[in-house]
């Protein structure tokens, strides 16, 4: 992932199935799980079920505010046919099993090669790869229109500096980059959706303090043009920038989007309104954000979570827009592990999704879905190795919930006496949290360990 904490600085950063088919997939919500890939589970038959789940106590339940709809970004190695053949086909086998409903793929880096070394000389091979692992698990796709070839932001034709993937396309040649982005949805006709650059790359302003939104804005318009003229069907939104938090009463800050996260840095809410007033048409309205304040640890998983309920409804306020979380990062409390496999990053991403659902998001993209060393929870262990594709401590929640949040009618329960535990309860299953490092009491004699996540069925 590229998530850009400061706004100078770069940093590396259809329908449900029934519960029965989902448990079948891979039972992978270990209460504790370490760093080493885990072992592969046995599989039970089609037709087996999960013991209920008892949710004794003072629950309340809120049902999701709108439908959902998960889905899974692919960066630099996934499930690509170099991977181990063993390996890939386990990861493939956990995509296919309602990992997502939508795949997003970026037009060049992030896995993908340089589409367009030399004016009008095209290369999809790495592209054309991506959008076939889309077709052979059966899901939606989505193409992130970022980022340009090197000739179109000061560098020589036929060559590709990697090291200069985030910098943006010089304005003479916006219009050279909507014709590439033309290109690439019809060559691709089961692209539906289309994300116009990301994190604004390449758009800051040193001479300005600030984003270069109106730059931004004319790259997205000049895109957004070109795509509609040759699929009008795609729907396309931006601005997909990252709404950083910042201390409250610090430098740039709102003194109104404020919550336990922070505050919001005001720069970044000014790119979503001059977005908002001057683009020429959007289907969506695309953002991202890390739960922390800049610089520091995570906070506790429910303030954290909150943030993404918080900008929602501020977003929300502005425009009748769906609005799509294109990264989300929930970050784990200080002292707990950010590896893929472990439990709290698994725990405190399904608490961001809750806040998501409650605030009626319409969808959100989990960033890498294949573990690596940059630390988001991931669906599979890194297939680049042997021993890899094995389910990690979110797989089995997320393939649970991915379809079922998508017909809208999941509920999220909250125990008041219990403030650590969190539920999604459907009408076939229910996946219970603990968002805390202790031991939790979930009914007599039934206790959740730190972080654990548990799948079942519902007990009435």
């Amino acid at each position: 992932m590229t998530d850009l904490l400061e706004p100078d600085t770069e940093v590396l950063v259809r329908a449900p199935r029934s519960l029965a088919a989902v448990l079948a997939v891979l039972t992978a919500a270990l209460a504790a799980c370490s760093a080493d890939p885990v072992a592969s589970p046995m599989l039970p038959s089609p037709n087996a079920t999960l013991p209920p789940i008892e949710l004794e106590g003072d629950w309340t339940w809120t049902k999701q505010a709108a439908p959902l709809e998960l889905g899974v970004t692919h960066t630099q190695n996934s499930l690509d046919d170099t991977e181990p053949a063993e390996a890939r086909q386990r990861g493939v086998d956990i995509l296919a099993a309602d990992s997502a409903i939508w795949q997003n793929h970026h037009l060049m880096g992030f896995g993908t090669d340089n589409p367009e070394p030399e004016p009008g000389e095209y290369d999809w091979k790495t592209l054309d790869r991506r959008m076939k692992l889309t077709e052979e698990t059966g899901q939606k796709s989505m193409l992130t229109l970022c980022c340009s070839p090197d000739w179109m932001k000061g560098g020589e034709e036929g060559e590709t500096d990697w090291d200069e993937l985030e910098a943006a396309p010089e304005p003479e040649h916006f219009g050279d980059f909507a014709k590439l982005a033309a290109e690439a949805v019809k060559r691709y006709p089961q692209v539906e959706r289309v994300m116009v650059w990301n994190e604004l790359k390449g758009f800051w302003s040193d001479a300005k303090g600030r984003w270069d939104y109106e730059g931004y804005t004319d790259l997205y318009n000049q895109v957004y043009r070109a795509v509609k003229d040759v699929r009008p069907d795609v729907q396309v939104g931006g601005p997909y920038v990252v709404l950083i938090s910042l201390d409250q009463g610090a430098q740039d800050t709102s003194t109104t989007v404020t919550g336990p996260w922070g505050a919001a840095d005001q720069r970044t809410l000014d790119v979503v309104d001059y977005w908002l007033q001057n683009n020429v048409g959007a289907d969506f309205l695309a953002v991202d954000a890390a739960s922390n304040i800049r610089d520091k640890d995570g906070l506790p998983p429910l303030d954290g979570a909150r943030k993404y309920a918080d900008l929602a409804r501020w977003l929300q306020q502005r425009t009748d827009l769906p609005i799509w979380w294109a990264e989300y990062y929930p970050e784990v409390p200080a002292g707990e592990s950010d590896d893929p496999a472990s439990p709290a990053n698994a725990a405190v991403n399904l608490a961001a999704i809750a806040a998501m659902a409650e605030s009626g998001t319409a969808g959100a993209l989990l960033w890498g879905p294949q573990a690596d060393e940059l630390g988001s929870p991931a669906l599979w262990t890194d297939a680049t190795k042997d021993d890899g594709g094995q389910p990690l401590p979110l797989t089995q929640s997320w393939q649970f919930l991915v379809p079922r949040m998508a017909t809208g009618d999941v509920e999220i329960g909250r125990s008041p006496s219990r403030p650590d535990l969190l539920a999604f309860r459907a009408d076939d299953g229910v996946v219970v949290v603990n968002l805390s490092a202790d031991a939790t009491e979930l009914a007599p004699g039934k206790e959740l360990a730190p972080w654990q996540i548990e799948v079942g069925g519902r007990d009435s």
